[in-house]
């Protein structure tokens, strides 16, 4: 009984947070919702779309209704890995003339860490977020630094822009539970952010929510049930992805060299839960796996030539993939 309280309490802080967020944000409702999913999911997601799309702003805002600590991290070129873990420095006391190290944490020491434009910084330093991101801690030297929970990464990337850029390795990409795309937003849209004047409106951001309240959300989220027949379709979809299958569709053989590993199935259910948690219901359906399975699957299916002479994208790839594969296994 007191689970379904607690999911009729997060169904109204979700709207709430979701009002709270277009005093600064126009439209972009579907992008809200799945970075919640992630958030409440505990997984990092990666927004990609052209610069302009308010990405940034979006993250931002949504720290500060969360009330939550919040680092910015500008990925250049020259950004070296202890400008993201932190470093040791030597302090020397001025009475004992001693000399030790004192640990100087880094912006990851956060709850939200916006990695600004990702792909720019070069494979060396993007590897410093891996740890982070796996194992929510951080090794500086010999000694590991915990970091405070909840932590959820939100990385952004251009996908125009690709001079002097680093494409993600896949173990970087696998990290990320949902790779989100942004699109230009419709006219009416934009017609409201063209009268839209924002002043100082984030200051006004009232916080709704704080760092405890979500780790108890989370803790509520993940122990949903799901029934097997929900299961069995997220394992199917995924099987599907990998073209070393014998039962996957021809198209599969075709135009993909890798699918999607067991970790894709996992954020497939756990997302799925978290979809159907924030509209306060404990029934997990189909229909909960097929509305992120494009953001989850998309990032961990890499094609081949061919798809490339094609047009074929991964995205296309998942959708033909819903199409085709039976609800019923």
């Amino acid at each position: 009984m007191k689970e379904i309280e607690m999911l009729e309490k997060l169904k109204d802080t979700r709207e709430k947070i979701i009002e709270e967020i277009h005093r600064v944000i126009v439209g972009q409702d579907e992008i809200i919702e799945k970075v919640l999913i992630g958030l409440f999911s505990g997984g990092h997601c990666l927004l990609v779309g052209v610069p302009g799309l308010a990405k940034t702003l979006m993250i931002r805002t949504l720290s500060r209704v969360l009330d939550l600590k919040f680092k910015r991290i500008q990925f250049t070129p020259d950004l070296m890995p202890s400008d993201i873990t932190g470093i040791d420095v030597i302090e020397e006391n001025p009475e004992s003339r001693q000399r030790n190290l004192r640990f100087i944490p880094g912006p990851i020491f956060a709850n939200l860490v916006l990695a600004d434009e990702i792909n720019r910084a070069p494979p060396k330093t993007q590897t410093a977020l891996l740890e982070a991101m796996q194992e929510y801690q951080v090794t500086v030297g010999n000694k590991t630094y915990p970091l405070e929970k909840p932590f959820l990464v939100l990385a952004t990337q251009n996908p125009i822009e690709l001079e002097g850029t680093y494409p993600l390795p896949e173990a970087q990409l696998d990290r990320f539970m949902m790779s989100i795309y942004l699109d230009y937003p419709c006219i009416e849209d934009e017609k409201k952010i063209a009268e839209f004047q924002m002043f100082d409106v984030m200051s006004e951001i009232s916080p709704l929510l704080n760092a405890e309240g979500i780790i108890q959300f989370q803790h509520i989220i993940r122990s949903i049930p799901v029934s097997d027949f929900v299961i069995n379709y997220a394992v199917n979809l995924v099987r599907n992805t990998r073209p070393n299958n014998g039962k996957c569709p021809e198209f599969i053989k075709e135009y993909v060299n890798w699918g999607a590993g067991p970790r894709a199935t996992q954020y497939l259910i756990l997302g799925a839960k978290t979809k159907a948690a924030l509209r306060g219901d404990i029934n997990v359906s189909v229909s909960d796996i097929k509305s992120i399975a494009e953001s989850i699957l998309r990032h961990r299916i890499f094609t081949n030539f061919t798809a490339d002479a094609d047009g074929i994208d991964s995205g296309k790839i998942v959708n033909k993939l819903l199409e085709k594969i039976p609800e019923s296994v």
